[in-house]
């Protein structure tokens, strides 16, 4: 099989390529892999470096809305697996327009890519935020969609987007959409990587409101074999929500990151809450597990030890993003409540 897979040097598409080239997700055999990126602020330009001594993988950096450069990789692929989007919910409440260009538009011009081009199977990775806020229990796939930030916003129409291809020309489209992810290498303006690093660094973190907010977290590499998955064996038309398991109020998230680090509640500060804020994300991710036998394998416990000790080494990777990013300061309130499901 051959696959294009967009922001592959994202936080989870990186993880996904790695996996899919080392033989290790479900259901897949690859014999080329081609990533498109344009290495924006959360792209990382070390992970096309790292696998440039594969024979199979290529690395082409692009724009998705580059409808010409889309129809030409979409033409050379049996599949594609859609990272590519702007992903975090502040830039959005801050300015729009970026995550309606890239969300929607560059969804578009890849689905009429892959139409034309006769690619066989089109996954289209989404998020939770989509479903809007639940009080209590849990969203299946048939939710109505009832986003409430621009970014939740974004993705709804680029999955509604993916369901009038399938509905209108019969293209392959799959549609996943999942929980919070967490792990080694994502960008330090999400919450976890945030937190951690601002502890290790003695700084303190910022928390939205109460802390009340509920997120459900799911490991990056269960949602890549999910996402596998349903790559290999799903059905066309079909959404599978991809779940971790683990609820956890931000206020929980924190205390669990203030003892993985050796911190206490001196280092939190309270800080505003966020515009729009959704209380709480939960999936049923029941479908899945039942047609394409999804379980998800890193207990949160033993995954979060294992983020934080990887931040710990690797500070010579997150001290320049961060020192980079706009507002960089350790008190700097950005991202300090929920993270995109997919981002």
């Amino acid at each position: 099989m051959r696959v294009l897979v967009t922001g592959g040097a994202g936080f989870i598409g990186s993880h996904f390529t790695r996996l899919l080239l080392s033989d290790a997700l479900p259901g897949l055999s690859v014999s080329a892999v081609t990533v498109l990126d344009l290495l924006t602020y959360a792209g990382d330009p070390g992970v096309p470096a790292a696998l440039e001594g594969d024979p199979r993988f290529r690395f082409v950096r692009g724009d998705v809305c580059d409808a010409g450069l889309v129809a030409s990789l979409t033409a050379e692929a049996d599949a594609v697996v859609h990272f590519a989007a702007e992903s975090h919910v502040d830039r959005s409440i801050e300015g729009a327009a970026d995550f309606v260009r890239t969300n929607v538009l560059g969804t578009q011009t890849l689905l009429e890519g892959a139409l034309r081009g006769g690619v066989g199977r089109f996954v289209h990775v989404s998020t939770d935020e989509v479903y809007g806020s639940i009080a209590s229990g849990s969203w299946t796939e048939d939710r109505p969609l009832e986003p409430n930030s621009p970014y939740a916003a974004s993705k709804a129409a680029s999955d509604l987007m993916a369901r009038a291809y399938h509905r209108t020309h019969g293209l392959d489209v799959r549609t996943t959409r999942c929980c919070n992810n967490y792990g080694p290498g994502q960008f330090p303006e999400k919450v976890i990587p945030l937190f951690t690093t601002n502890l290790l660094d003695g700084e303190p973190v910022p928390l939205y409101g109460d802390g009340g907010n509920v997120r459900e977290w799911v490991h990056v590499e269960d949602h890549c074999r999910g996402i596998a998955l349903v790559l290999a064996g799903g059905r066309a038309g079909a959404v599978y929500n991809i779940g971790g398991g683990t609820e956890l109020s931000n206020r929980e998230l924190t205390g669990r990151l203030l003892a993985a680090c050796g911190a206490d509640w001196s280092s939190v500060r309270s800080v505003p809450d966020r515009k729009g804020h959704d209380l709480r994300y939960s999936l049923d991710d029941g479908l899945i597990r039942r047609e394409l036998g999804y379980r998800p394998r890193v207990g949160f416990d033993a995954g979060l030890a294992g983020v934080v000790g990887w931040y710990r080494e690797n500070r010579g990777w997150w001290e320049p993003l961060k020192k980079g990013r706009a507002g960089g300061s350790g008190s700097d309130a950005r991202a300090a409540a929920a993270p995109g499901g997919a981002g």
